[in-house]
C-alpha cells in the first residue's frame, strides 16, 4: 500500500472490506488501489485491474462506491482506472500474499 495520509486513512480501511470476486483478498491487499483522495463530501480513487479484461470490473466498482457511500460524509465516489502502472503481483500486500498462499496460488 502507498504511504496513506491520515485525512485518507479510514477510506483504506473500508476499502478492505471489499473484496476481490475471485479471490478472498480484499481490493487494498490485492494493490488495485492506487491513491485515494478526499475533496469535501468527494472521495476520487485511482485504481486498476489485474487484466484489462477483467470480467469484474462493474462489481468491483460498485462494491466501492457502496462501501464509500456507507461513510457518512461521501456524498460522491469517482473511480479513475489507470493501466500504468500495470498492476503486478509485487503489488499484493503482505496479507494478500498469505491469502493467496493459503488458498494455494502462488504470488512468487
Amino acid at each position: 500500500m502507498e504511504k496513506v495520509s491520515t485525512d485518507t486513512q479510514k477510506y483504506w480501511e473500508a476499502l478492505k472490506e471489499v473484496m476481490d470476486p475471485e479471490f478472498p483478498i480484499s481490493v487494498v491487499d490485492m494493490g488495485l488501489i492506487y491513491d485515494i483522495k478526499k475533496n469535501g463530501d468527494e472521495i476520487d480513487i485511482t485504481m486498476t485491474y489485474t487484466a484489462v479484461s477483467c470480467a469484474c470490473m462493474e462489481w468491483i466498482e460498485s462494491d466501492i462506491k457502496k462501501r464509500l457511500l456507507e461513510e457518512e460524509e461521501v456524498k460522491t465516489v469517482n473511480i479513475n482506472v489507470v493501466w500504468d502502472p500495470p498492476w503486478t503481483v509485487d503489488r499484493l500486500s503482505p496479507e494478500g500474499r498469505e491469502k493467496l498462499k493459503y488458498w494455494g496460488v502462488s504470488a512468487r
